[in-house]
């Protein structure tokens, strides 16, 4: 066997990432897979959403790839049924509609990310590298800890039904707050993953952020969910 040949048998027996393309369009479809091909993805085309169902039930897959006008079954209906099904594959959405209500009812209908034709291939190359990154418990598109309630497509928040009106940062800052709830937070890190410096610089901007957040979340006869712990840092706790 030459050194080629070889190495070809060992390119073949390696596990490629599998992807379910559902694309009634067959140029769009030829291009997507010959390029997902050439960078190692073993991609299976179904061109009718019924197929596109019966296909993602029948076999596992790491990621699919769902265009939103399909025959027999739009897209989205697509989605949704598979999620019904506990099926948690991670999806992006093809589509020519681009108004933002139809990117919201794309990830409503459990997409995890929204891409609109035409598009470059090295763009939908590069999402489909972000969601196999993704942590799956990123795919939650609301949060709830005891009283709070974040809708994250949305933006919104509420407590008990009240809702609360948060600013780009303090929303940021409660997001990564209710992700780790019970979890000890130290300035530091909260500077580092919602600040995104990569030093601590001498300054009280967590401390004058958890106070603004405080008293939209915790207000008076509420009882407190943002704890303070001395020494440490702070904490999002639901009393006991």
């Amino acid at each position: 066997m030459s050194a080629e040949s070889h190495e070809a048998v060992l390119r073949q027996s390696e596990p490629a990432i599998r992807l379910l393309l559902i694309e009634d369009d067959d140029s769009i479809a030829t291009e997507v897979v010959a390029e997902l091909e050439a960078r190692g993805y073993g991609v299976t085309r179904a061109s009718t959403g019924l197929e596109g169902v019966d296909e993602a039930i029948s076999r596992r897959y790491d990621l699919m790839v769902v265009d939103r006008m399909l025959p027999e079954l739009d897209g989205l209906s697509v989605i949704e049924r598979l999620r019904r099904e506990q099926i948690m594959t991670p999806v992006l959405v093809l589509s020519a509609l681009s108004a933002v209500d139809d990117r919201v009812n794309g990830l409503k209908a459990g997409g995890d990310d929204y891409l609109t034709k035409p598009f470059a291939m090295e763009e939908l190359a590069a999402r489909l590298e972000a969601l196999l990154r993704r942590p799956t418990d990123s795919r939650e598109t609301v949060l709830r800890v005891g009283p709070l309630e974040m809708d994250l497509i949305e933006r919104k928040v509420f407590r008990e039904g009240r809702e609360v009106d948060l600013l780009p940062r303090e929303f940021r800052l409660l997001e990564y707050m209710m992700r780790r709830p019970g979890a000890v937070l130290t300035r530091t890190m909260l500077l580092e993953d919602v600040w995104n410096y990569r030093f601590v610089p001498q300054t009280n901007l967590v401390d004058v952020h958890i106070g603004k957040l405080r008293r939209k979340i915790d207000i008076a006869g509420e009882a407190p969910l943002i704890q303070s712990i001395r020494g440490a840092g702070f904490s999002l706790r639901v009393p006991n």
